[in-house]
């Protein structure tokens, strides 16, 4: 093998792949790179079986060939090298000879052929969105996932698909998450269980313009088409929760309220909760004012904000992470939250017709 190629894009292509590194592996063939050199083009992948990240750049090929280099030390090294060109050179054993500018070094190689082979997958049953859409249902939902492996089938997203829409649904047992989006195009239906690893991985590698992604999916794999980089996930296999049977349809209060003075107030309020167990934090809804109080041994918060309820007065406690992550997600300048007992479950949307809503359970106050 040898090849040219621009030292920036070979440090971002190394950057990219590099996420999908076997962290902790009983096979050390995983922490590695592979590198093939092939038609004008350089391509480097990285798997840990469950994500394969690949990513190619155009580079001049003199001689194709395929190396296998230590991921973490390669990443680390490219990233020196952002300036100029860059020469790969493995003509005779194991060692892939490296030159940049005045500089030269060697490089161990492993063997090829102990690189796992990557599947294929086939281009049938597909989806299209655009690449600002997806990063953005991704960052809605994702942080709703169950963080413990008790459940491993929480430690996903679902995404249902169906009329040109995609549904997206993460919960972990204490609030839930759902985000809907219209597709550029679908050629089926489907409904597909994507580790959270895995989408915050791809959102990392995703723009916010117009650009169209294609995502593959077959059986237990699904394939993220961007660009010049490929993201191949193994699904997460099981049944998920039947959420629409959590999600209330009827509620005695809705109130509306500027959601950055929401979350400021919780943000302030929340200096004393992370001083007690339960994180508590406590609201009071009457009338035009929703009173937020915190208090710990030493101080006390209350907060008020104005509010336009409808419906009757209500007294309920949250946890604060659990209202605060939800209100990061939301792009809107008011939301609307709804309820019913101080026992029940509070639903958070949009005022007007977003595509997201919010459900988190309350705490018990004792009396």
């Amino acid at each position: 093998m040898k090849v040219f190629c621009n030292g920036l894009d070979l440090a971002q292509a190394v950057l990219k792949v590099s996420k999908a590194l076997s962290q902790r592996t009983p096979n050390p063939i995983l922490e590695n790179i592979k590198i093939t050199a092939q038609n004008d083009s350089l391509k480097l992948t990285a798997t840990d079986l469950d994500l394969t990240i690949e990513d190619t750049i155009v580079a001049e090929v003199e001689m194709d060939g395929e190396a296998l280099v230590n991921g973490r030390f390669f990443s680390e090294y490219t990233r020196k090298m952002t300036d100029g060109q860059i020469e790969l050179n493995m003509t005779d054993g194991n060692l892939l000879k490296i030159r940049y500018q005045d500089s030269a070094s060697d490089i161990r190689t492993q063997d090829v052929d102990e690189f796992p082979p990557l599947n294929e997958i086939d281009d049938s049953i597909n989806f299209g969105i655009t690449q600002k859409e997806f990063k953005n249902l991704i960052n809605k939902v994702v942080f709703s996932v169950a963080a413990d492996d008790a459940r491993p089938i929480l430690q996903g997203v679902l995404f249902e698909i169906e009329d040109q829409t995609i549904t997206a649904v993460a919960l972990d047992g204490y609030r839930l998450a759902k985000c809907n989006k219209s597709l550029k195009s679908a050629s089926a239906a489907m409904s597909v269980i994507v580790p959270a690893h895995s989408l915050e991985e791809i959102c990392k590698l995703l723009g916010d313009g117009d650009e169209v992604v294609t995502v593959y999916r077959q059986r237990n794999l699904l394939k993220v088409d961007i660009g010049s980089t490929k993201v191949l996930t193994r699904l997460l296999e099981g049944d998920f929760i039947n959420y629409k049977q959590i999600l209330p349809s009827e509620f005695l209060s809705e109130a509306s309220i500027n959601k950055k003075q929401f979350e400021d107030s919780l943000e302030r309020a929340s200096l004393l909760t992370r001083h007690t167990k339960t994180n508590q934090v406590r609201l009071d809804l009457k009338g035009t004012l929703m009173q937020i109080n915190s208090d710990a041994d030493f101080a006390s918060i209350n907060e008020k904000v104005a509010i336009k309820l409808a419906g009757k007065d209500i007294f309920i406690a949250f946890n604060v992470r659990f209202l605060s992550e939800a209100l990061k997600a939301i792009n809107d300048d008011f939301i609307k939250l709804k309820f019913n007992k101080p026992e029940s479950p509070c639903i958070i949307t949009s005022v007007g017709d977003g595509d997201y809503l919010y459900l988190v359970l309350p705490i018990r106050v004792k009396g």
